[in-house]
């Protein structure tokens, strides 16, 4: 029977430590909090950045897994220039017109050009108005948005080439504007211009938003005529870029090799000169989104590190108190033929209790964070995976061990004659 002495130690261990928890209420309650915080921020982030990352990845899917975006200058450049054309000689690029709109439609390789410009405006109904999002597409702009329109329906080619004063507003527009009431055919006004509600727009972005949108989320906003934006709410231009979408038997590569070739022939640009506009793959994106929110989550590691830390701290007191507190009963031990082997893993198994009860409660609250993000924000889908389940016990375990040894080795090397004779 041999095999049960490792189980009978790790329970005895457990109950042990279950003991000192109700002797040492103030000091095991600091170890268990320090714990409890360092195992919540690495639950609550990696479910929370989980989500985003979800949602973020559908948006981008929505425009189809080949599509790309042309934009008038490189996206990764903002951060870096202080707006001044010295250093950021890209400002100087010329906008997209529409002429190269229709150039790149008529390429062989594209089954669809969408142009957009994301901006905002405000929006009036009777006595309500706010300033939201606003999203001005041409009419195929359906063939690369995941949303849905009901009830109402998409404007058309000619309501756009006639700049037709109509518009879409999703869920939280028109919830702001009209309350409860049915919004199609009512008449708003964007930036003082009367404009129809033809459609009810229902899609939940991610909080980064799409590639190219006025916002994220679901948040409040609006979808108009490219034509008519252009015309009567004094667009500008210069914010316009493509949603391309190749066909489905061309390559991602060749189909921005033709883009690239019909911009720079439209430009007049000689060989050795750089291209004046981007092009942004769907994988360019989500490498400039991953290095964005990796350095959020490095942030959050080294806080819950600090929490772990002090967890261990706290492991340390309680179980040096733990040791001095049963001095007799490890000579009593030692004496009855206990090897060192065994007070060590008796009292890591306390240590590791310790912090595995801290890594409970911070993986309950982690996972009740997430729960609570997810219903709060439909568009963040946060959800706790088995991995980031393992990995918060593993860390706990890993807490009680290194800081457990040292308490666990100081009783393993007591002298059976000096523990006996302790008072």
């Amino acid at each position: 029977m041999r095999f049960l002495t490792p189980f009978t130690q790790i329970f005895e261990g457990i109950s042990i430590a279950i003991e000192a928890l109700r002797a040492n209420k103030a000091r095991a309650l600091l170890t268990i909090m320090g714990v409890a915080l360092g195992v919540f921020v690495v639950v609550a982030m990696s479910s929370v950045v989980q989500g985003i990352n979800a949602s973020f990845r559908k948006d981008l899917e929505a425009a189809g897994p080949s599509s790309f975006y042309v934009y008038r200058r490189p996206i990764s450049n903002f951060n870096s220039c202080d707006g001044t054309v010295e250093t950021c000689p890209e400002r100087r690029n010329p906008a997209i017109t529409l002429e190269e709109v229709a150039a790149i439609e008529h390429l062989p390789t594209i089954r669809a050009v969408t142009a957009h410009v994301g901006t905002g405006a405000q929006f009036k109904y009777k006595d309500k108005q706010l300033n939201a999002g606003m999203e001005v597409y041409t009419p195929n702009w359906t063939e690369v948005d995941g949303g849905d329109i009901y009830p109402g329906r998409n404007f058309t080619y000619a309501e756009n080439a006639a700049a037709a004063r109509v518009v879409l507003v999703n869920d939280k527009l028109a919830e702001t504007l009209f309350g409860q009431s049915d919004p199609i055919d009512k008449e708003i006004m964007i930036n003082g211009v009367q404009f129809t509600v033809i459609g009810f727009y229902h899609y939940t972005a991610s909080p980064m938003g799409t590639p190219t949108s006025a916002g994220g989320g679901d948040s409040p906003k609006a979808i108009v005529p490219f034509e008519t934006a252009r015309r009567h709410l004094n667009l500008w231009m210069r914010g316009n870029n493509l949603i391309v979408k190749p066909l489905s038997n061309v390559t991602v590569s060749d189909a921005i090799d033709d883009v690239t070739a019909s911009l720079r022939a439209h430009r007049s640009l000689r060989a050795r000169a750089p291209n004046n506009f981007d092009i942004v793959t769907q994988d360019r994106l989500w490498a400039i989104y991953n290095k964005l929110f990796g350095t959020f989550f490095v942030v959050g590691l080294a806080l819950s590190s600090v929490g772990l830390l002090v967890g261990g701290v706290g492991v340390v007191a309680i179980m040096m108190i733990s040791v001095t507190e049963r001095t007799r009963e490890i000579g009593v031990r030692k004496a009855l033929g206990a090897t060192r082997f065994t007070i060590l893993w008796q009292f890591l198994v306390e240590a590791v209790t310790l912090t595995g009860i801290g890594a409970a409660v911070g993986l309950a609250l982690g996972i009740l964070t997430a729960i609570g993000v997810r219903t709060a924000w439909p568009s963040i889908p946060a959800t706790t995976s088995w991995g980031t389940v393992l990995a918060s016990l593993g860390i706990s375990a890993v807490t009680g061990v290194v800081f457990g040894m040292l308490p666990a080795v100081r009783a393993a090397k007591m002298d059976p004659v000096v523990a006996l004779r302790y008072e």
